[in-house]
């Protein structure tokens, strides 16, 4: 009942901060959930070296560093590399030399991981807000899919280790279930894009949020922890709520600009 709930109090606020609200509040929300998804990650990287001398969640750099990456005009590559260097030489304060690589290559990777995506994602929505809309919900749809018929259905494991409640039952509900309800959605905002371009470009972002899933629960199960976070009841913290959608927005912001869908 949790998950319930709390989904719709997250969808309406959700559809309207893609879809109709003004630029700067969908900036704003994007930036705020990219923070406490930055802070659940480096909490949960942390663990995963023993007797660190400093928690990385206190670094005010990596939460300055992901906004700005959030709304850079251009030179990524350059910014990137600025930054990760940066943070190289902040993790030469650490007293444990064996720490000083891990930290720093943990805490770049962490800020691209998340802010990186939901750079896409305001590019994404630049496009067209529907375009948005879609990366995320399609994903949304997809967990609603496996969750139910996979808890009633599910029989055979698909990564035990990284997720031992997934089934690859859950997991062909969710790409079917997303291939149809996201192929009528195309089909009514963007009536343009061929039937078997729409399907695969369901499937696709489907796949690239369940292994979005799974990759996140790697980190979690190395760390020793069932959720990122407790923010949100029923589905645990936020990176938890948007792990596929870290992997799905940059898949389908890079497949329109291949004009793969789009002439």
């Amino acid at each position: 009942m949790k998950r319930i709930l709390t989904a719709l109090v997250l969808t309406p606020f959700f559809f309207y901060s893609v879809v109709f609200s003004p630029d700067w509040f969908f900036l704003g929300s994007l930036a705020a959930v990219g923070l406490f998804c930055l802070y659940e990650y480096l909490g949960i990287a942390a663990r995963h070296l023993p007797e660190l001398d400093r928690d990385p969640r206190r670094s005010p750099v990596l939460y300055l560093a992901g906004l700005f990456l959030l709304v850079l005009p251009q030179s990524e590559g350059l910014y990137l590399t600025l930054f990760a260097l940066l943070v190289w030489v902040l993790s030469l304060r650490s007293r444990n030399l064996a720490h000083i690589l891990p930290l720093a290559a943990m805490a770049v990777f962490g800020v691209i991981y998340i802010f990186g995506a939901w750079r896409c994602g305001v590019l994404l929505r630049a496009m067209n807000p529907w375009w948005m809309l879609f990366a995320v919900a399609i994903n949304w749809t997809g967990d609603t899919f496996a969750y139910y018929f996979g808890k009633s259905f599910g029989r055979h494991k698909l990564a035990p280790l990284l997720s031992p409640s997934k089934s690859w039952e859950g997991t062909l509900a969710s790409l079917a279930g997303t291939a149809v309800i996201g192929y009528l959605f195309l089909h009514w905002k963007f009536p343009q894009v061929a039937p078997l371009q729409a399907v695969l470009l369901c499937l696709a972002a489907n796949i690239a949020g369940q292994i979005g899933d799974l990759c996140e629960s790697s980190i979690k199960r190395g760390a020793g922890v069932k959720d990122s976070g407790s923010l949100l009841p029923g589905h645990g913290g936020w990176l938890d709520r948007v792990d596929s959608s870290l992997f799905s927005v940059p898949v389908v912001y890079w497949l329109l600009q291949q004009r793969w869908i789009l002439p």
